[in-house]
């Protein structure tokens, strides 16, 4: 009987993250399908390994440190070899940097615009987006080992949270915005955005090194009473069902998962043009499309839409249907199981 595929996920994120809550999303997708066989290669941040181990997957936990930590690299390098897999898939720069090329062949995932000398010793390279499947090509990674495989979001099914959740009133339009508070993300454009928006209340979900210079320019922009910080939330897609409109004003942004999180939840959605929700968003069909840095076209956009519950309910309608069609977990999965089957 032939074996099966065996394939390391080597991950050495931060404690939360979007690319790190869609690598527990794969590797447990994959596991399910049971045609390959994987064992994950992780940081020990506990609650990721306990979710793994949970879903009946083999775990490696290791402190990835900088190059200069010999010993620990070492220890890495020595399980790997120990695991003796068929592929090897890195996710962003310093899994990437850190994994060596050796017997196996060695796949690069990058989920943004990264600088690609962490990658150019690979074997091949999975863009989530075409955007960064044409930098890599561009960056001069031969265009017959670049593969595109987007994102999919988590499905599981949820409860919208009560409505006056954080001191929210009833009453009141209610948006949402989620990701790390960093100056790529555009939240400032969305404040500034929300001062033309009556009387909507504002979740804004998220930690990062911005958080105090956003709640400073709330205060300076006299909307407190209508800015609820939340916090970075593990229930996304709860809020979700929960808020009228989702608003990704992002600056820069490798794929936006969140936009898939936004259709696989019939959550409408409006983003500003940035790398990822510009390429995958249709316009006035799957959500709306608003220039980078246009507070007042965000504006626009949004009351538009808080007026008009019937297109809400169209775009929510229709991003559904695409979703469903082209970013599944049964779509997604079955396009790296197909890609990994092609290596061998």
């Amino acid at each position: 009987m032939m074996s099966l595929p065996r394939v390391a996920q080597v991950l050495a994120g931060a404690p939360h993250g979007g690319a790190e809550n869609f690598y527990v999303r794969l590797v447990q997708g994959l596991h399910d399908t049971k045609t390959i066989e994987q064992k994950a290669f992780v940081r020990n941040h506990p609650q990721r390994v306990a979710a793994l181990r949970g879903h009946g997957l083999s775990v490696d936990g290791f402190r990835f440190g900088a190059p200069l930590h010999i010993f620990d690299r070492l220890r890495f390098v020595r399980a790997l070899k120990t695991f003796d897999p068929d592929i090897v898939m890195t996710w962003m720069n310093r899994a990437s940097g850190l994994t060596p090329r050796g017997s196996y062949q060695l796949v690069c995932r990058l989920g943004h615009y990264y600088n690609l000398k962490y990658y150019r010793h690979a074997d091949y390279w999975v863009g989530i987006s075409k955007g960064i499947c044409d930098h890599l090509v561009r960056g001069g990674m031969s265009a017959k080992r670049v593969v595109h495989i987007p994102n999919f979001a988590d499905e599981t099914p949820v409860c919208a949270l009560p409505r006056d959740s954080f001191n929210t009133p009833m009453d009141r339009p209610l948006l949402l915005a989620a990701g790390r508070l960093h100056i790529n993300k555009g939240f400032d454009t969305l404040l500034q955005a929300l001062v033309t928006v009556p009387d909507a209340i504002l979740w804004l979900a998220g930690a990062g090194p911005e958080e105090q210079a956003l709640k400073t320019l709330c205060r300076e922009l006299g909307l407190d009473e209508r800015v609820r910080f939340l916090g970075w939330r593990n229930d996304v897609t709860a809020l979700m069902h929960t808020a009228d409109l989702f608003v990704c004003p992002s600056r820069h942004e490798g794929l936006g998962s969140i936009v898939m999180e936004s259709w696989a939840h019939q959550c409408p959605i409006v983003a500003t043009n940035s790398q990822g929700p510009g390429e995958v968003i249709e316009d006035g069909v799957t959500g709306l499309v608003v220039p980078v840095d246009e507070p007042q076209s965000l504006a626009t956009a949004i009351n538009g839409l808080l007026l008009d519950p019937t297109a809400r309910q169209c775009l929510a309608d229709q991003a559904a249907q695409h979703y469903q069609r082209h970013y599944s977990q049964r779509v997604i999965v079955d396009h790296y199981n197909r890609f990994y089957c092609s290596l061998m």
